[in-house]
């Protein structure tokens, strides 16, 4: 069951993370936030002028308001509908980057690098939190940035 989230303008530039924080509290307060892996996805309606050329992960008030949304829910990927392409338009949303009309988005490859791990490390905990076993959900979240996980990593994440 897909959970989509509709944004406005009037969200986006107030910061105003409710419509999230609505659906996510309601899972965390009846303990079924397991059950909702992957299958949150976004429905932004912020109308650019004509002729903007720009994407969405190119406009400032949208990054700042998934910049918000991620310092509130850091874990959020696990929710995100990787399927669907939310957690790649997530990272875009967070990683600078270059838009290319042929090869489409090309991540600043040391942000992306730092922006993985610092999400490796924050949903490794989480997910132990949660009593989910993380090393291939996180090895198949990677792929989807490019990465391949070798598992000495994940023996690294036991020693802290």
């Amino acid at each position: 069951m897909t959970i989509t989230i509709a944004l406005n303008t009037d969200n986006i530039n107030n910061l105003d993370l409710s419509p999230v924080v609505t659906v996510i509290e309601k899972f965390l307060q009846e303990g079924t936030i397991k059950s909702y892996e992957q299958q949150l996805s976004f429905e932004l309606n912020y109308p650019l002028e004509q002729g903007d050329p720009r994407e969405l992960s190119e406009i400032p008030e949208v990054r700042l308001w998934f910049i918000r949304l991620d310092a509130r829910y850091p874990w959020l990927p696990f929710l995100l509908n990787w399927k669907a392409g939310e957690f790649v338009r997530y990272a875009a949303m967070l990683v600078p980057h270059q838009f290319n009309p042929h090869e489409g988005i090309q991540y600043n490859p040391e942000a992306l690098e730092i922006f993985l791990m610092h999400k490796l490390f924050i949903l490794t905990d989480w997910l132990q939190q949660q009593g989910l076993p993380s090393k291939s959900r996180l090895k198949s979240m990677a792929q989807l940035l490019g990465y391949e996980l070798d598992d000495a990593l994940f023996e690294a994440f036991g020693n802290s």
